[in-house]
């Protein structure tokens, strides 16, 4: 599964500009890719110049046409796109750091955030003709290449979240960016839990968290009381018995819905805490 960030920050022949907490890229995806899995570290908003594709949640399918424009959280998702004609797309990668800051520096788009609230994966932007003139401006910089300043690149940045924030369309965006400074706990859990059944590596959900791998392990352990490994074994396996009694999906798709890529593992790991094999929990809890 491709980390989208570091492959467009890394591939020499993006036409970028690439800060410290930054990266943005020009880019027009191939005809030939029409359906394809990524997960992204950073955050990501995308704006379409041309073309048509999905971004797929398991909640929600998310159409987009020229003009419109998303702001994707990091984690992993699906896309589609239409073939017909070319895909042409503005990224905007941006971590946490960068978005703590914005807040910091702008007391008046602090919220108070009074209970714990759910946040979906991405969020469709309302936009106006000013944020359409800077992304125009954003072209005129990238043309230039690396002769502009990062600063300046940084403040272009910030107009666009300004824009962004101060429409009140996008309100529930702007709590969102509030929450992010809130405790490592509730970061972590969030992640793990909206990704816990996909093929990552726990050095990719460190990376996901912002944090290296050593810290990962060490702030999961003092607030989850277990290690990653263990955690995700646990909640893949307890995501099994849903889709085994909920669905008419076979044992091995049941695993790789879950996270498992190898269904004897999978097996061996359902027999090891349930005592039984998937197969005879299934058709045991239904006799029931």
């Amino acid at each position: 599964m491709i980390n989208a960030y570091e492959y467009f920050k890394n591939h020499p022949k993006f036409n970028k500009l690439v800060g410290n907490d930054f990266l943005f890229v020009e880019y027009k995806c191939p005809l030939n890719i029409e359906e394809y899995q990524l997960w992204i570290e950073n955050h990501l908003i995308t704006y379409v110049i041309s073309g048509k594709k999905d971004w797929i949640t398991s909640k929600k399918i998310h159409k987009l046409t020229a003009g419109d424009t998303l702001f994707v959280r990091k984690g992993v998702y699906t896309t589609k796109q239409y073939l017909e004609s070319e895909y042409c797309v503005m990224l905007f990668f941006i971590n946490d750091n960068f978005i703590n800051r914005f807040i910091s520096e702008n007391p008046t788009f602090k919220r108070e955030l009074n209970h714990r609230n759910e946040y979906r994966q991405i969020f469709e932007i309302t936009t106006n003709e000013a944020f359409r003139t800077l992304i125009k401006s954003v072209f005129h910089y990238l043309n230039q290449g690396d002769n502009i300043p990062k600063e300046l690149v940084e403040i272009k940045f910030k107009e666009l979240l300004y824009n962004i924030v101060l429409n009140s369309k996008n309100k529930e965006l702007l709590f969102f960016f509030n929450s992010i400074m809130q405790n490592s706990q509730t970061t972590i859990e969030n992640i793990m839990t909206e990704n816990f059944q996909y093929d990552l590596k726990i050095a990719d959900f460190a990376k996901l968290c912002g944090k290296s791998l050593s810290s990962f392990k060490r702030e999961f352990k003092k607030f989850f009381n277990t290690t990653p490994s263990r955690w995700l074994i646990n909640k893949r396996l307890d995501h099994s018995k849903i889709l085994l009694l909920g669905t008419n999906l076979t044992v091995n798709e049941v695993g790789y819905e879950c996270g498992f890529k190898n269904n004897s593992h999978f097996i061996q790991a359902f027999k090891k805490v349930a005592k039984v094999t998937p197969n005879r929990y299934r058709i045991l809890k239904k006799e029931v």
